[in-house]
């Protein structure tokens, strides 16, 4: 079950689908359970999608979540998987609102939590005695990341085994590099404040100001800041904006930049993206943040959030790596291989299916 629309990009949402594609490719039968964004968008998986509600935006953890405050649409989703019978149901983010409450509170199967989130916040805070509550209609609990785990127990007072986030690594050399006519630099994330994507147009500004050796800046993905980074970005054609692309263009992009920048500034609990760019034989710029440190390992370069000189000289070091070795960095992600995040979930499955049974 996933809180988050999966029309909008997202990880919640790239791990529910991921796991989908994975799960159904050991012969497993997958419902996937959603609100509804209203449109003809298909997905990627041979699981079933089910959506209910309508969907809304709302503020949360520095970002906009995707989701639905019905009722009527929690118990009609509650309604569809008892009809579907499942011998677990796994709820991402359980306790974010709404799709999934009923199912939570009258399941008939094994419940796994995962938890994603990093960090509290005021709403958080506030609705924790309630999650408290809640938290016993959860069989066994899992984290994407150490962050995430503590942001669990302190809100929600759940232990959490960390599994961190996995992505299918063969899919991210299915392309060709295409070598580009002048530096490429590409962001890729929602366009949103706490992404820092504004740090990195500063940083590409900065540096083509000054040398005759200019950088190529590709933005990935939309959001509200969209209208202020375009007016920073100039008109000069350094800085493009592509908005959302599908998952196939965003793959070949990958292939496409001489360095993956993830500039956020907080927020992030695991750095999938690091991970997917690492698999793409690409190197890797970040900002020195938790979630980004669990993923980068000893194989990204790190600069300070926020500070566009420390990225401009980071860049400019990934850039004058003569003979760059994508061997280690792609050892290091194929770590976190969609295969062996759910071999790790079937053992979490058996144990929930354990518990759930001894407390009929």
């Amino acid at each position: 079950m996933s809180p988050y629309a999966l029309s909008v990009f997202g990880g919640v949402q790239e791990q529910v689908l991921a796991m989908s594609r994975e799960l159904s490719r050991r012969g497993i039968l997958v419902q996937v359970i959603a609100p509804d964004s209203h449109d003809l968008t298909t997905y990627d998986t041979p699981a079933r999608i089910e959506r209910f509600g309508r969907l809304i935006s709302i503020p949360a953890n520095g970002s906009r979540a995707p989701l639905t405050l019905s009722v009527a649409a929690s118990r009609r989703a509650a309604r569809r998987i008892h009809e579907f019978d499942p011998q677990v149901v796994h709820f991402h983010e359980p306790f974010a609102p709404l799709v999934g409450w009923s199912t939570l509170r009258e399941h008939n199967a094994a419940a796994v939590g995962t938890f994603h989130r990093s960090g509290e916040g005021p709403a958080v805070s506030m609705a924790a005695p309630f999650l408290r509550r809640w938290a016993h209609h959860l069989d066994i609990n899992a984290a994407v990341s150490e962050q995430a785990a503590a942001t669990a127990h302190s809100s929600c007072g759940v232990q959490t085994k960390v599994l961190f986030n996995g992505f299918e690594t063969t899919r991210f050399v299915e392309f060709d590099r295409e070598q580009q006519p002048i530096a490429t630099v590409v962001v890729l994330g929602r366009l949103e404040s706490r992404k820092g994507v504004m740090t990195a147009i500063e940083a590409v500004r900065a540096h083509n100001e000054r040398h005759e050796n200019p950088w190529r800046l590709v933005i990935i993905g939309d959001g509200p800041e969209r209208t202020s980074l375009v007016a920073a970005g100039g008109t000069d054609g350094a800085v493009q904006f592509l908005g959302a692309v599908s998952d196939i263009e965003k793959r070949r992009w990958y292939r496409r930049a001489d360095v993956l920048v993830a500039p956020a500034t907080h927020g992030e609990s695991f750095g999938l993206i690091l991970l997917e760019a690492m698999a793409s034989e690409t190197p890797v710029v970040a900002s020195d943040i938790p979630g980004y440190r669990d993923a980068a390992g000893a194989h990204a370069l790190l600069f300070a959030p926020g500070n566009s000189a420390s990225l401009e000289q980071a860049i400019s070091m990934s850039l004058a790596r003569d003979h760059w070795n994508p061997g280690p960095a792609l050892l290091h992600a194929e770590h976190w291989s969609m295969s062996r995040l759910v071999d790790d979930y079937f053992t979490l499955y058996q144990s929930a299916r354990e518990r759930f049974g001894a407390l009929r």
